[in-house]
C-alpha cells in the first residue's frame, strides 16, 4: 500500500497503489481523483475546517468517511493509520476527511462531538452513519462497507 507523501492544505501528494506514479489531489473537486498514468482511482484524503468544510466534504461526490479528532487524543492517532488504509483500499468509493475539533468548534458543535474519535459516513453532506472510538482497519472498513450495501 502507498502512502500520502506531501500536503498543502489544498491539495495531497498520492502515491497510485496500482503504479507508483506521484499524484496532486486536490482537497475539493468534481469526481474522484485518478491517477495520471494509469487511470486508476486514488485515495482521496483531505484536511477540512469550519471555513471549508462544505467544498471539500458535503459536495464531494464519493462517500465521504469524516475523522473529527483531536491532537490531545491517543485512540486519534490510533485510528487516523486505519482509516488511511481503509481509504487507499476504497479508493474511488470513498474520500477520507479530517477535522481537528479544537481547531474547528463549529463543526464538533454541528456534529454533537461528544467524544473523539468521532466518526460519520456523509451521502452528499447527509450523516448516514456515525461511529464513537478507535478500531483496526478491517472493522472500520466493514462498517463503511456495510452502511455502503445497506443503501443500495
Amino acid at each position: 500500500m502507498s502512502a500520502v507523501t506531501t500536503s498543502t492544505g489544498t491539495s495531497t501528494t498520492v502515491v497510485c497503489d496500482h503504479c507508483g506514479r506521484k499524484n496532486r489531489v486536490p482537497a475539493a473537486a468534481a469526481g474522484t481523483p485518478r491517477c495520471g498514468n494509469c487511470a486508476s482511482p486514488l485515495a482521496w484524503i483531505a484536511d477540512a475546517g469550519d471555513a471549508d468544510f462544505a467544498e471539500v466534504a458535503e459536495q464531494a461526490k464519493p462517500y465521504v468517511v469524516v475523522d473529527l479528532w483531536a491532537t490531545w487524543c491517543g485512540p486519534c492517532r490510533m485510528v487516523s493509520p486505519a482509516l488511511e488504509q481503509v481509504a487507499h483500499e476504497l479508493a474511488g468509493r470513498v474520500k477520507l476527511v479530517k477535522v481537528d475539533i479544537d481547531q474547528n468548534p463549529r463543526l464538533a458543535q454541528r456534529f454533537q462531538v461528544q467524544a473523539v474519535p468521532t466518526l460519520l459516513l456523509l451521502d452528499k453532506g447527509e450523516v448516514i452513519a456515525r461511529k464513537t472510538g478507535a478500531a483496526p482497519a478491517p472493522a472500520l472498513r466493514q462498517w463503511v462497507e456495510e452502511t455502503l450495501a445497506a443503501r443500495r
